[in-house]
């Protein structure tokens, strides 16, 4: 838990850790150095952080903008209250879970500026690491009347389940003798039962008015082998058994988790509270506490739909810079600091919203603003041409590294006979209120001189494809009597002869739509047919495309040297975003 941030205001979530601090709720618990059930952590110490969390992602897909509130949330709490943060994958789906992922996962935690190192700790854990736990705990619910072996196919389930408004049915095995039902989850162990064929169920109510606690399924049969424990088990844990008992393994203190939990608490807390009493956890223990999960427009966070975009070709990979992955906004530009801010920002709450992408946008330009060294680049390049310029002479002229740090001094490129502009910043018939280069109008070539427009060259189509003007000589950028002359235009410039050619990729928002998944929409047909352009541009001199610096390049918005991509003799640059938000 390295990464600083900003004074963190306070939150129920704060509030409530708060509250057991000073009640000393957790005071008595004990931690062996090592996850374990009650009879590992009894021979333990107590435990010398105060509070424990976890972030548990599971290794089915890269992580997103949402789980960076997640991660920030549990390893900053962790940080500020002196404890310690675990990362843990829960990889009770073997069908979907890769080491690819894995590895994605925890490079993007560190990229965010978090570790789960606590003292002499290393808290990095699998769920597969207590099948064996799990397994157990599973034979001693059945031996205390809590769990039963279910035959019925998954449809059966579903249909005698119930609704919100009818009660269920209970299973015809439900009261199955104990010793039959430990006899067939051994079999079931053992892979002499096909797949769908029996589950193990809780015992609990089927009668309930929260459908959670009707009798879940606590394993499922899965002939799939594990990214981990190979073809060792053919019986998977599902999720809402296995949360509670990984938290309660590993001396948990506060499990937050967002809203869409929050009617399985019960459960959850039914399973600490039954494994509790049987003699198998030690108390004191976990408690789940909900928030509200991040939900930006003009994004998806659905790890299925993400998946479909990388297959399907919609984008180029889980780390395209148009992806709302962690690995996808920072090849786009972010860095660690503006998603940390971003989330510091947006706070905790109990109520589920929608936050504006604009936002997050934001939280970059203030973060680079002050930070990122100036440069220019022409994305659209269209010759200039100083009529009454020498050939072949040029000269230095000026401007700050970053106007916020005047103590990183001045940057110098030359000033030559021809020159880059941008394209847009000339019109042959300008309209009203165009205050840039059009025939017989002078603008300031910025930190240079100001020039007078006096015509054009076409090509046989009629396109434009040089500008000429003339150079007031006595009127350059940082000389006596520059400002004698007033022109309302000034334009960015670069040298022709000295420029640097640059690939130059230009990102926008994936999906045109604010809401592209909501309701049966189909978000396939919400994609932004705009949302990636590439350029051939030029840079100024001097722009090293060292993969990952950053710039700001005046009157475009901010631009990083892509991190796989870019190289000195080749750069190629991302757009990370404009310097105002385009889409209001």
């Amino acid at each position: 838990m390295t990464a600083s941030s900003t004074p963190s205001t306070s939150n129920f979530l704060r509030t409530i850790i708060e509250r057991d601090l000073v009640e000393g709720r957790y005071d008595d618990k004990r931690w062996a150095g090592r996850p374990g059930p009650a009879g590992v952590q009894q021979g333990g110490e107590v435990d010398s952080a105060r509070i424990r969390t976890r972030f548990p992602p599971e290794p089915n897909g890269y992580l997103h903008i949402g789980h960076a509130k997640s991660i920030c949330l549990n390893f900053g709490l962790a940080r500020d209250y002196q404890g310690a943060c675990h990362l843990r994958f829960d990889d009770t789906n073997p069908e979907k879970e890769e080491d690819e992922y894995v590895q994605a996962i925890i490079e993007a935690v560190k990229w965010l500026g978090f570790d789960w190192k606590y003292r002499d700790e290393d808290n990095l854990y699998y769920a597969s690491d207590y099948f064996g736990f799990m397994y157990e705990f599973a034979r001693a619910l059945i031996e205390s009347g809590d769990a039963y072996v279910d035959e019925q196919s998954p449809e059966q389930m579903r249909e005698t389940r119930g609704t919100l408004t009818e009660k269920g049915t209970d299973s015809p095995w439900r009261n199955r003798p104990a010793a039959e039902s430990l006899a067939l989850l051994e079999a079931m162990r053992a892979g002499k039962h096909p797949d769908g064929s029996m589950a193990l169920r809780a015992k609990i109510d089927m009668a309930s008015p929260n459908m959670n606690m009707r009798d879940p399924v606590l394993y499922r049969i899965r002939h799939a082998p594990h990214h981990r424990t190979g073809s060792d088990w053919c019986i998977y844990p599902m999720y809402t058994w296995a949360h509670p008992v990984e938290d309660a393994l590993e001396g948990i203190t506060h499990s937050f988790c967002t809203l869409e939990f929050e009617d399985q608490r019960p459960f959850y807390d039914w399973i600490l509270e039954k494994l509790a009493g049987l003699g198998h956890l030690r108390r004191p223990l976990p408690q789940q506490i909900e928030f509200a999960r991040l939900n930006l427009t003009y994004v998806v966070t659905s790890k299925r739909k993400l998946l479909e975009l990388v297959r399907a070709g919609h984008v180029a990979g889980w780390d395209d810079p148009r992806m709302p992955t962690l690995a996808g906004l920072r090849r786009r530009g972010y860095t660690p600091e503006s998603i940390r801010l971003f989330c510091e920002r947006l706070g905790v709450s109990k109520a589920d919203s929608r936050i504006d992408y604009s936002l997050l946008e934001q939280a970059l330009r203030d973060d680079l603003d002050p930070r990122a060294e100036r440069r220019v680049a022409v994305l659209d390049p269209l010759k200039l041409v100083i009529t009454n310029y020498p050939e072949g002479q040029s000269e230095l002229c000026h401007a700050p590294r970053n106007p916020h740090k005047p103590e990183l001094g001045m940057r110098e490129f030359a000033f030559s006979r021809e020159l880059w502009i941008e394209r847009d910043d000339f019109r042959e018939d300008p309209p009203k209120k165009y205050f840039r280069l059009f025939p017989g109008n002078t603008v300031r070539l910025k930190y240079g001189y100001i020039v007078r427009c006096t015509g054009c060259v076409k090509d046989e189509a009629g396109r434009v494809v040089e500008v000429h003007a003339e150079y007031l000589p006595d009127t350059k950028s940082g000389t006596p009597g520059a400002d004698a002359v007033k022109v309302k235009g000034n334009i960015t410039w670069i040298s022709a002869a000295h420029a640097i050619a640059a690939e130059v990729r230009l990102y926008d928002r994936l999906f045109a739509d604010p809401n592209p998944d909501s309701g049966d929409k189909n978000y396939l047909d919400a994609l932004n047919p705009n949302s990636f352009e590439t350029v051939q541009a030029w840079l100024e001199p001097g722009t090293e495309a060292v993969p990952e610096h950053f710039w700001q390049f005046e009157r475009l918005g901010y631009f990083v040297a892509d991190r796989f991509d870019s190289t000195a003799e080749r750069p190629v640059l991302n757009r990370s975003t404009t310097l105002r938000d385009a889409w209001v």
